[in-house]
């Protein structure tokens, strides 16, 4: 089998963009569930709904792969399963180190979805010597003293970050020195990297966030719909009414 270190995906010198590529995993999701229930083929319209995109947009990035599908047929989901597991470099093997194997890179090491996706845990690495020795996922985590050996022995090209974002920097300028050359950064910090090393960033809390943003838009809209103005300042509770010189005046006076 080849490994990521010789082979590297072709989508880029075919000119595929990146926001099509982007949509390529979960388009491979999809069909790869249709191929666990034995579905032989799948129309745009279909696929596209259980990608969550639209059938125009799908359509546009088969194009790019040189699938246009049959009319009255579809596509065959075989062939997209293993057209699009090809761009994606998915028939090799890709070597995977993961540095900080605390709660969330023990987790990650445990994940059984790497190896049937075309990606081996191949290295654990901690800067706690206490950690040395210590198997997870039945692999022993090994110190970043050594981590340029471990890099290079195991031919790991991607590696994974889950340190704290104060030592994601100088553990990201130490994969880079080794040789690795894509970078999946979970710190909650921005990595600077030379050109050529590509970083892809994963930052829970900041899909919270966003989250909490539509949801307090759809509480706004609610209260918009009760007839509340979700933007308007509190008004300042003032007597119901008080005597002027000629007669009640209201609480509130017109500005």
């Amino acid at each position: 089998m080849a490994t990521g270190r010789t082979h590297r995906p072709a989508t880029r010198s075919r000119g595929i963009p990146e926001a099509t590529v982007a949509r390529l995993p979960l388009y491979l999701r999809a069909l790869t569930a249709l191929s666990e229930r034995s579905v032989p083929t799948v129309s745009s319209e279909e696929l596209a709904t259980a990608a969550g995109v639209n059938s125009a947009k799908l359509r546009k990035d088969f194009s790019y792969l040189g699938s246009y599908g049959t009319r009255g047929v579809g596509y065959d989901v075989e062939y997209l399963v293993y057209q699009i597991s090809r761009e994606l470099g998915l028939t090799q093997d890709w070597p995977v180190a993961i540095v900080g194997i605390g709660n969330l890179g023990a987790a990650l090491a445990n994940y059984g979805g790497f190896a049937s996706r075309g990606f081996r845990v191949a290295a654990l690495i901690d800067a706690d010597p206490a950690m040395a020795g210590t198997p997870v996922a039945g692999i022993a985590v090994q110190h970043t003293d050594d981590l340029d050996r471990i890099i290079s022995d195991n031919g790991v090209s991607i590696g994974v970050i889950t340190t704290p974002p104060g030592a994601a920097q100088q553990v990201c300028d130490r994969l880079v020195a080794a040789g690795v050359t894509s970078i999946l950064n979970f710190a909650p910090t921005v990595l600077s990297v030379p050109e050529g090393v590509d970083v892809r960033k994963v930052d829970l809390s900041i899909e919270l966030q966003i989250l909490a943003f539509h949801e307090q838009r759809k509480a706004g809209e609610d209260a918009t719909a009760d007839g509340d103005d979700p933007e308007a300042p509190p008004m300042r509770a003032t007597p119901a009414s008080r005597k002027g010189p000629d007669g009640d005046m209201p609480a509130v006076m017109p500005a």
